[in-house]
């Protein structure tokens, strides 16, 4: 019973704490952003989906805050967390998870019924789990369904803190100087599956990787 006080006390608190203290972080950062053009394509094709390395997932949620966005969320208690920062922001959420296929897939049709009104999804490529930085098949099934564009994004700092998870998700410091990228978006052929669906993730994981090395050469390191 204490515990699940404790734990209601925190989902309550740690959100907005949250959003406080990084706002005023990303704040006094410096941002530089480059790849605007693949960003206006894919507007102008309507509802698209950004994908990104899930290292990256802290100050994409804070440059979600333009529109509203329909983000798939880990099922776990500590993407309650997430789900609920999310939904402060004005963003829709769904719940899926790697290793819960029905539940997954569940949650990609949830996500393509929120773009036939016009959101924009977002979705963390290498899921919640991992392994690091290697594509899970979801933004590419998601894109196959909808005839949206992927829009693959990476970005990186010259100061940051890296946290022990299995991602080393990272925050940057006061005051770091910010690279933000878009690469060329993906389109996917509708109903894909078996050879050609895995052509595409692999395809999506090489173009994430790319970009991923591009954003932290910026800052003379080969990796985060």
């Amino acid at each position: 019973m204490k515990d699940s006080l404790l734990t209601k006390l925190s989902l309550a608190l740690v959100p907005p704490l949250y959003q406080a203290v990084t706002g005023l972080l990303f704040k006094s950062c410096r941002l530089e952003e480059e790849g605007l053009q693949y960003r206006a394509r894919c507007h102008e094709a309507g509802p698209f989906i950004a994908a990104f390395w899930h290292y990256s997932i802290y100050y994409i949620i804070q440059r979600s805050i333009d529109r509203p966005w329909v983000a798939m969320v880990s099922a776990s208690s500590d993407g309650e967390y997430v789900a609920r920062l999310l939904e402060r922001l004005g963003h829709a959420t769904v719940r899926g998870s790697k290793g819960r296929g029905k539940q997954g897939f569940k949650a990609l049709l949830e996500m393509a019924q929120w773009m036939t009104k016009g959101r924009r999804a977002a979705i963390v490529a290498d899921g919640s789990q991992g392994p690091a930085r290697v594509a899970q098949p979801g933004a590419i099934i998601l894109a196959s369904r909808t005839g949206a564009p992927i829009l693959p994004t990476a970005w990186a700092a010259d100061r940051y803190y890296a946290f022990k998870s299995w991602d080393r998700s990272i925050l940057p410091k006061p005051f770091a100087r910010i690279y933000l990228c878009h690469a060329e978006p993906l389109w996917v052929a509708p109903k894909i599956q078996g050879q050609e669906l895995e052509d595409k993730r692999l395809e999506l994981e090489n173009r994430l990787n790319d970009l991923y090395e591009q954003v932290w050469r910026r800052f003379g390191r080969k990796e985060h």
